[in-house]
């Protein structure tokens, strides 16, 4: 038993002095179509807001046979660009008349099917996913069961529709413009390395030295998972191999970034540094660091824009294509 009371459409039937199924038809927002009367409408409208009632969503699923409620599946929130994604879907799924559930992954497998699970039997209307695994199997079954939507990360070698950021062109430009300007000992840092993030990061990382026709030192190039602590251990390692700091460092999110500059303050407070630092995605505070630091800025608030439309669109029967949502470069320092 609870202490807690509910009210049902049966007691502001009551309280308005009408019957069950004429105060459903007014709350439900069908009062014109079977004609009831306008004193009637607003007698049992003005008792539910003094009651502060709500129709049941519940009650509405099994009539529709659809929920109104949509589901995010991100890795971790503490990661900044999965928040921001989360964040800029969570304001347009209530614009478009849905509830947004947010689960974490915590970027592992069987959480991430624990997580996805909980959003199916929640009975949501689509799915939208940043995936932590590369079995495209799975994913494939639940768009059997639901529009599905890969966002930020996609299944390479899949026909799973995804929404991402052109990762490579961007990150082949902004080491490209170190190269250009005679940096020559570039380390990487990056996360799991099946995934597709590492695989378009790494791919604009290469292309950028073979644009100047060298080679990258092979031994600077480390990769982990994307958690702050292993950008730490990136960097720890990578300082350990050199018995310095390399002259500049790229790392492939901003959780990882996160961990390199945790190291060097650690290690004394930036009084030593690498003279280049470079990330993909980018945040605000990195104005307010002591060295400056150009960063890939993805677009947050298009790839929540495209992937609500794709699950929209999925849910009217509509085809979708894929698509890479541009990304720019937040310059903070000059090579020159």
């Amino acid at each position: 038993m609870t202490a807690y009371q509910r009210l049902t459409i049966a007691d502001i039937a009551h309280l308005a002095g009408v019957s069950k199924t004429t105060a459903s038809m007014v709350l439900n927002d069908r009062a014109e179509q079977y004609r009831i009367a306008p004193a009637t409408v607003e007698r049992v409208k003005q008792i539910a807001a003094e009651h502060h009632f709500q129709p049941s969503t519940s009650a509405r699923s099994l009539r529709t046979r659809r929920s109104s409620t949509l589901g995010l599946v991100v890795p971790e929130l503490g990661n900044f660009a999965h928040a921001m994604l989360a964040q800029a879907l969570e304001a347009l799924c209530r614009e478009a008349g849905f509830q947004l559930f947010v689960v974490c992954s915590n970027d592992q497998a069987a959480m991430e099917v624990t997580a996805v699970e909980q959003l199916l039997a929640r009975q949501v209307d689509g799915l939208m996913l940043v995936p932590c695994t590369t079995n495209a199997k799975l994913y494939a079954k639940w768009a059997k069961r639901l529009p599905l939507v890969l966002v930020d990360r996609r299944v390479i070698g899949s026909t799973l529709p995804f929404v991402v950021s052109n990762a490579q062109d961007k990150v082949q430009e902004l080491i490209g413009s170190a190269l250009a300007h005679g940096v020559r000992e570039i380390a990487y840092f990056g996360g799991q390395i099946a995934l597709s993030p590492s695989v378009d990061r790494l791919a604009g990382f290469e292309q950028a030295w073979q644009a100047v026709h060298a080679e990258a030192n092979l031994a600077l190039i480390f990769h982990r998972d994307y958690q702050q602590h292993s950008g730490y251990a990136m960097m720890a390692d990578c300082y350990q191999q050199l018995g310095r700091y390399p002259e500049a460092v790229f790392t492939a999110s901003i959780s990882l970034l996160e961990g390199v500059l945790a190291f060097i303050n650690e290690k004394d407070k930036f009084k030593t540094a690498p003279q280049h630092l470079l990330s993909f995605d980018d945040h605000r505070l990195l104005d307010c660091m002591p060295r400056p630091i150009n960063a890939v800025v993805q677009d947050s608030q298009q790839l929540a824009a495209q992937s609500l439309r794709h699950i929209i669109a999925l849910l009217a029967g509509e085809s979708i294509e894929s698509v890479w949502i541009q990304a720019h470069i937040n310059w903070r320092q000059s090579f020159a």
